[in-house]
């Protein structure tokens, strides 16, 4: 076997020293110093699909609003801690004009990324009420939303959803949410890592449910307008961005700048909060804060403590990124489909060369082709699967530290592989389904 596209022996040598136990188990960061350590003793170029970082140019409004802001000095300046007039506004905005729900621009609140806001969130709604003090989290998912839950000291619970889709999702909900304790629900729409996309039905019920329980949903919506099957940019008109916020008062949503604008390196995002809950009063929170009003209290409370602002002029950014948008002049969707159209082409690759995909269907329709996508080979467990990869060139990561209970199961995320690649992947693919024909 020593016969693989990348030197045998030191990869071999490369995984000894890299003091992982188990390479399948590492996380994405892990796995990045890894191949980064693999391709610069080798020269050879990985087919990178580990991490989620944005494949294409930074939305160039965003970056001269930037350098405009900066021109002006903002840099010395702390911005509000609740965020700039203007991006507050834009936000309120984009969420009615692409999501077809109306937020106040006070409880739209910039943050250091979606993962911030998750931070945030996951501190204040399990402070809301004693007897919560559990988030569910919706599964599979991002793997560091439950390690902020570690770190908080925050218990959590976990399903993984592809064994509940459609209706048998109310049960399992009723199942979880019965025993009373779970504060939150948490999932990504488009998912990662499946790519799967919820239904209008199952955001109902979601909805419907958390209503039931008094459960605050936390929708990360990292991915907004990027189910490719339907065209979800015409600003104001239908088709809408699906959201269990049709359905409930009873939400936080997270919206990221990195893959929908390609602005990732920033760190900015939105944490919107519905206005129903914004303004809910909860006594448990004086226990920790000076206010029981909720949004006040994230705001000057959680936020406050964990940054002194979010950077100001990636504020100024983000704020003509959604005004473009809002306005029509600039169409976010069309330049992420490249994401879709490149996964379209990888995903046949892989099921070429006896690769199948793990998540494959939202309902009774086939997933859409977008930033991420799952894929097993007959034989391996994922973290086998991930770990002999590694030796033909390609880096992903096994679907174990997501929640999935799909343990043969490995995420691949197409944004880092360029076209002029495609032909090294098939090579590789190739190669692999040789050294273990099924």
């Amino acid at each position: 076997m020593n016969d693989t596209p990348i030197n045998f022996e030191v990869v071999s040598k490369a995984i000894n020293e890299s003091n992982l136990e188990n390479v399948g188990k590492a996380s994405i960061r892990e796995i990045k110093k890894l191949v980064d350590v693999i391709e610069k003793q080798t020269g050879e170029k990985f087919i990178r699909m580990e991490m989620g970082i944005p494949g294409l140019p930074p939305t160039q409004v965003g970056v001269n609003a930037e350098i405009e802001a900066l021109k002006k000095g903002v840099a010395s300046i702390y911005p509000d801690i609740q965020g700039i007039p203007l991006l507050k506004t834009e936000a309120s905005r984009f969420i009615k004009l692409f999501l077809d729900i109306d937020i106040s621009s006070e409880g739209c609140i910039p943050t250091v990324g979606s993962m911030q806001g998750g931070f945030a969130a996951f501190l204040t709604v399990n402070r809301m009420y004693n007897e919560k003090d559990t988030v569910l989290f919706i599964d599979p998912g991002f793997p560091v939303h439950k390690q902020q839950c570690n770190v908080l000291g925050i218990k959590y619970e976990t399903f993984d959803v592809y064994d509940y889709r459609g209706e048998k999702l109310r049960n399992k909900l009723e199942e979880i949410l019965s025993k009373g304790n779970i504060s939150s629900m948490l999932y990504s729409n488009p998912n990662n890592p499946s790519w799967i996309c919820f239904t209008e039905k199952e955001l109902k019920i979601i909805a419907e449910m958390a209503d039931k329980y008094n459960v605050v949903v936390l929708e990360d919506l990292a991915y907004v307008a990027m189910d490719f099957r339907k065209d979800l940019f015409t600003p104001g008109k239908p088709p809408f961005q699906a959201t269990a916020a049709r359905y409930t008062d009873n939400y936080i949503m997270f919206i990221s700048s990195s893959k929908a604008f390609s602005y990732a390196g920033q760190r900015i995002g939105i944490m919107a909060i519905s206005d129903k809950l914004y303004s809910k009063k909860c006594p448990d929170l004086k226990k920790f804060y000076t206010s029981d009003s909720f949004g006040y209290t994230m705001i000057f409370g959680t936020v406050y403590s964990l940054s002194a602002g979010v950077t100001h002029s990636a504020q100024y950014a983000l704020a003509a990124m959604l005004k473009a948008a809002n306005n029509g002049e600039f169409n976010f969707v069309d330049v992420v489909k490249e994401y879709g159209e490149k996964a379209k082409i990888m995903k046949k690759l892989f099921t070429d060369n006896e690769f199948k995909i793990v998540y494959d269907m939202d309902e009774d329709e086939p997933i859409a082709d977008g930033f991420y996508f799952t894929f097993s080979y007959p034989g391996f467990t994922g973290e086998g699967l991930l770990n002999e990869m590694i030796y033909y060139g390609i880096s992903a990561i096994s679907l174990a530290i997501t929640g999935s209970k799909r343990l043969e199961g490995v995420r691949a995320c197409v944004s880092l592989v360029q076209r002029d690649q495609f032909d090294d992947l098939e090579f590789r693919l190739k190669k692999f389904n040789e050294h273990h024909p099924v």
